[in-house]
């Protein structure tokens, strides 16, 4: 079975640590190779920093529009190797293949942003600020940036940091979920095609020591992260007491409001992608529903139709809609929470627990499912499940869903399903989230603007992509100049 090496100083090279971990196919738990995994994958970490920060010297003074060049590469070949990347994405996260491709479109969108670093560099300057004096503003690389990334988007997440920080004049260090390192595995196959100084951008395996050893190391000088609200509080904590720039992303618990003038058909469908795609395991999926004044059960009805419509299996066979959740142990942990929920007084309307799917008998399934009447006080409405379950609740005006919304400790995302513009507005003046929708189930930023995120969904101040990352992975340097003596005003 293949031991997975690391990307160092242009060249793979295998990890000084012998002990490995297994990369498992969550439909069938087959094992698609080894990882890394272990004490002396700091070594490793420390090799990628010394090369990275040897490739800075030469990068950084490069010429922005010559640090994109590659990055139009990058593009081009992602997309005639799309196929086999979401092929990847499927065999080792478990969503389907359609969800896959997706995922690495939105990660080629954000290299094509990037490409437009030449402009998103510019400053400001003022002329005769005082006399003969002129004032500017530069942005200049922030240094070595490290990037560790999550299990359940491993082909876009890099993608929200990696193309900034090049284009910005800085050097790049990749450690992916040890759960899903085949899909970076093929991309720095890619990316060892540019034309790129040695040490440039580094791929690194491991777990918290390699972890440990970018966030401590003083040649480090940024860390992007993604990932668990707890495990962003500590990256982000320890990353800043080092006196690092970090950005780190929570996670969520989205609710989306469905008002009595909503189109209830298209909600239901919208709002049933947004709770199931990806199995649930997505920081922006919806989770607890709220209906105003649905007397009838309209939405209700319309929702477990649409859930129950929902094609569960493997993701590379046709014509299915969900895959599996990542690992045995989170399938454990959903169905725990779900038999949580009812022990607390919810109402199963739709039991995905203990699912058996034809010839994956041994995968990590669940199919979608809804509880009704949970308890506001539970742990189903105020954790974070990260899989297919949906919470549906009632409640009298949108005033009081706000309220409900905002009592909430994450902040990634909440919606509202109306027709009407005033309770849109009402809405998304008021709700305390990084990211709103109005019609939409999931609020998926373009990668022209920052992946917002408020409360425990986010630590730090500049979020990935767009105008952010070029903030982030820049500093700023303001030059104030004096030159002909003959401006010079004399006393």
């Amino acid at each position: 079975m293949e031991v997975l090496k690391n990307y160092i100083n242009g060249s793979w090279i295998e990890s000084k640590e012998q002990g490995t971990i297994d990369v498992v196919n969550p439909a069938n738990q087959e094992v698609l190779a080894k990882v890394p995994y272990g004490e002396k994958t700091v070594e490793d970490a420390a090799m990628a920093i010394d090369a990275a920060a040897e490739a800075l010297k030469e990068w950084r003074n490069v010429p922005v529009m010559r640090r994109v060049q590659p990055l139009y590469k990058l593009k081009t070949l992602i997309e005639e190797n799309i196929d086999e990347i979401a092929k990847l994405i499927t065999l080792e996260c478990g969503k389907s293949y359609a969800e896959s491709a997706a995922e690495m479109q939105r990660g080629i969108e954000n290299i094509e942003t990037a490409c437009a670093t030449p402009t998103l560099l510019q400053s400001e300057f003022s002329e005769n600020v005082a006399t003969g004096i002129d004032e500017f503003m530069i942005r200049q690389p922030i240094g070595v940036c490290a990037c560790i990334a999550p299990f359940n988007f491993p082909g876009m997440i890099p993608f929200w940091f990696l193309p900034y920080a090049l284009a910005c004049g800085n050097s790049f260090i990749l450690k992916p979920s040890e759960k899903v390192p085949l899909t970076m595995m093929k991309v720095f196959e890619l990316i060892d095609q540019l034309d790129l100084p040695k040490g440039l951008i580094n791929l690194v395996h491991g777990g918290k020591e390699c972890v440990d050893k970018l966030l401590d190391d003083p040649q480090v000088k940024a860390i992007s992260f993604v990932g668990s609200t707890p495990v962003a509080r500590y990256i982000y904590q320890r990353g800043a007491a080092n006196g690092k720039r970090v950005q780190a992303q929570g996670g969520a618990k989205n609710p989306v409001i469905v008002m009595p003038d909503a189109d209830v058909d298209m909600a239901a469908n919208i709002i049933a992608d947004s709770v199931y795609g990806c199995a649930g395991q997505r920081c922006l999926a919806a989770s607890n529903i709220i209906a105003i004044g649905d007397t009838n059960g309209a939405i209700k009805e319309a929702l477990v139709e649409k859930a129950k419509s929902k094609v569960t299996g493997f993701g590379l066979d046709e014509g299915v809609d969900m895959g599996p959740v990542i690992t045995a142990e989170s399938k454990s942990r959903i169905e725990n929470i779900i038999a949580q929920g009812v022990a607390e007084g919810a109402e199963v309307l739709l039991d995905g627990r203990n699912a058996s799917i034809s010839g994956f008998e041994h995968g990590n399934f669940l199919t979608p499912t809804i509880l009704e009447n949970v308890a506001l006080d539970g742990e189903v409405i105020n954790t974070e499940i990260f899989g297919p379950v949906m919470s549906l609740l009632n409640m009298d005006s949108i005033e009081q869903a706000v309220d409900f919304v905002n009592s909430n400790n994450f902040g990634n995302m909440a919606c509202l399903f109306t027709s009407s513009g005033r309770n849109a507005r009402t809405f998304r003046n008021q709700a305390n989230a990084g990211n709103i929708g109005i019609n939409i189930g999931v609020a998926a930023p373009m990668a022209q603007f920052p992946f917002s995120g408020w409360n425990d969904s986010f630590f730090g101040d500049l979020h990935g992509q767009g105008r952010h990352a070029i903030e982030f992975f820049t500093q700023t340097k303001v030059v104030i100049e004096r030159w002909p003596k003959e401006w010079t005003r004399k006393f």
